[in-house]
């Protein structure tokens, strides 16, 4: 089963401890999609200006990711210039430029229209219902948001909320949209807004899934180093939701099956700078990270058992 993506494709400067880059390939679509096509074919809806380099373009077609709804307009391409603290949990916005971002508006192609998968990326909640409002009958509608549009179009995303089946908040802006301080009472305060499942990113601690009926935690995977943050929540989502397309289906099993393996994705991603790590995985890469996760996880693992 298909996923449709729509978000933004850009370039990065990124400044960490460890250094930086400038103008990486980033971009909350980018991220999503070089994660989701391990799992299910994957579909980026987005706008690029002239200044997109032709090997990016590349990378995404190599990689069968499908470019169709990358429209190109003239001028320059989305760009973001972040500075992580020491912290990496907290980073400083030094410069944001929409470029031709600003007056895209999304129309899907009609094979896209009839797609069963749909994430809304990063983007303003207006822009998440015009594409949602072209779409005839997705199984999962998932979302992401962020603080901005939380304070800015606050009464468009609630408007939005109901329709959602999956939204992805990071911690501060569960806090912010419940109005709750304890992470457990706003994940089910956002439950109550409309959608059926609410996961709370925890950068470094983890990930925790609420759903109607249960609440499920899943502890970051351990690394002994974070290179750049960047991407991480977006890669988490396209693992997430790649595994749920592959299934065809929803249930609370293949929804915490899920959450691991975007956990596991989000872990390569912090090891290199932009989409670095992404691009050189293998599948069996990915398999092998999950099984260990679950092994440190599993307190009944045969190997203590035995002893």
């Amino acid at each position: 089963m298909s996923i449709i993506v729509v978000g933004t494709i850009g370039y990065d400067t990124v400044e960490t401890q460890h250094g930086g880059v400038t103008d990486a390939l980033g971009g909350s679509a980018s991220f999503f999609a070089l994660a989701a096509r391990f799992f299910s074919p994957v579909s980026i809806v987005g706008v690029v200006g002239t200044d997109f380099k032709p090997e990016h373009m590349r990378l995404f077609a190599e990689r069968n990711i499908d470019v169709r709804g990358l429209a190109r307009r003239e001028g320059p391409t989305f760009r973001w210039h972040g500075r992580y603290h020491e912290d990496m949990n907290v980073r400083d916005t030094v410069s944001l430029a929409l470029n031709v971002f600003a007056d895209f508006r999304p129309e899907l192609l009609p094979d896209q229209r009839r797609s069963d998968y749909i994430f809304l990326a990063n983007i303003s909640p207006d822009l998440q219902t015009h594409v949602l409002e072209q779409v005839a009958s997705p199984k999962v509608v998932a979302a992401d948001t962020m603080n901005h549009w939380i304070a800015n179009e606050r009464q468009e995303l609630i408007k939005l909320l109901p329709r959602l089946d999956i939204l992805t908040v990071n911690d501060e802006e569960a806090r912010m949209l419940s109005g709750e301080h304890n992470l457990v009472k706003a994940g089910r305060a956002i439950l109550k807004m409309g959608p059926d499942t609410v996961l709370v990113k925890r950068g470094e601690y983890g990930v925790l899934q609420f759903s109607q009926n249960s609440l499920f935690a899943v502890p970051a995977y351990p690394l002994e180093e974070v290179i750049d943050p960047t991407g991480a929540g977006d890669a988490f989502a396209g693992a997430f939701m790649g595994y749920i397309a592959r299934h065809g289906h929803v249930t609370e099993s293949i929804l915490r099956t899920g959450v691991v393996y975007g956990t596991v994705m989000g872990s390569y991603v912090v090891e290199q700078f932009s989409v670095d790590r992404l691009t050189g995985l293998t599948w069996e890469d990915v398999e092998n990270r999950y099984r260990a996760f679950i092994e440190l996880t599993d307190s009944h693992h045969s190997r203590w058992m035995s002893q």
